[in-house]
């Protein structure tokens, strides 16, 4: 996203290390008004660490974070005021109605009276949840309590929301609530930034993606500009009747129109250019060395494919 204001969320050349592991080396992102910046990476990449840092939870070993200009350290109030932090973890109070929980996490940053009243009915709407604003969140389901988890992150009006696997366990109807409220937030002028292990909730909401592996950054920009990093635009998924043998596997790299042919979850996956073209001369040479399929499936390249390429493994690995 081009934007001539200042980002809402700016992290310079973020460092931390546990004795001699390093979680984070030299991460650096920004997130401006009104952006959804993907945070992408697998167990172990540093995610939990750069976001710790992001909310003044962790000390960094090195670098800066700020947030609405202001700076961030661990007694830093202000800045922490600008954010909204939605965990994992439910932080709710089953003993308490939807509202009053709403209420709890609004007390805590200040407010009170009449002002907090119409602020929790307000984010209780946003997320869908204002006719339930009675009922405990013992009665919710997985997915409303999700919702409320939400509103409690947004209830004292915060310029950046922080959202860490915010629809783990969710069924779909309550994913979709979920994505519209974050695109209504977008369109507000609210600056997020979001981490999930499901990639098409990244390639439906995300402006932008970062992709962190061994705690570096390795690749950041728009889905159109990550694939084109790669070397080609379309896949074609092949399931074999029967394991290809070397020879197969070896003629099939050399077709001039493949530019990679790769094992994945028990099927071989084939990059090409032009899906009508050249997917003819790979299902040709395969028929005639005798291959049959069982499944055949194409595809353009995805947000999992560059991921894959660039860090050989899986976001769920």
């Amino acid at each position: 996203m081009t934007s001539t204001a200042p980002p809402v969320l700016e992290a310079l050349h973020l460092a931390r290390r546990y004795g001699e592991r390093v979680a984070v080396d030299d991460v650096s992102l920004q997130v401006a008004r009104g952006e959804l910046v993907g945070l992408l990476g697998p167990n172990g990449a540093g995610k939990t660490t750069t976001i710790g840092m992001l909310c003044g939870l962790t000390t960094p070993d090195r670098g800066t974070v700020s947030v609405a200009g202001l700076p961030m350290t661990l007694d830093a109030q202000p800045a922490r005021h600008h954010i909204g932090l939605v965990t994992q973890e439910l932080a709710l109070v089953d003993e308490l109605s939807a509202r009053r929980n709403v209420a709890l996490f609004g007390a805590l940053y200040g407010l009170a009276g009449p002002p907090l009243h119409a602020r929790c009915d307000e984010v209780l709407a946003l997320v869908g949840l204002l006719d339930r604003a009675g009922d405990k969140p013992s009665t919710f389901s997985g997915g409303m309590k999700r919702r409320l988890h939400i509103a409690c992150a947004l209830v004292h009006d915060p310029a950046l929301l922080l959202l860490d696997e915010p629809t783990a366990g969710v069924d779909p109807q309550s994913r979709q609530a979920i994505f519209e409220t974050l695109e209504g937030l977008k369109r507000r002028g609210k600056a997020l930034l979001y981490t999930t292990h499901h990639m098409e909730e990244v390639e439906r909401l995300a402006d932008r993606v970062v992709i962190i592996d061994h705690g570096r950054v390795v690749a950041e920009g728009t889905l159109a500009e990550l694939v084109r990093r790669l070397p080609a635009t379309r896949q074609l998924w092949l399931d074999f009747e029967a394991p290809p043998d070397d020879a197969t596997l070896a003629a099939l790299r050399d077709l001039p129109v493949v530019r990679a042919v790769q094992h994945h979850q028990g099927r071989w996956q084939v990059s090409i250019d032009d899906l009508a073209g050249d997917a003819a001369q790979v299902l040709a040479l395969l028929a005639a060395r005798g291959h049959g399929l069982r499944e055949f499936s194409s595809g353009r390249t995805s947000l999992e494919d560059v991921f894959l390429a660039l860090t050989g493994r899986e976001l769920r690995g």
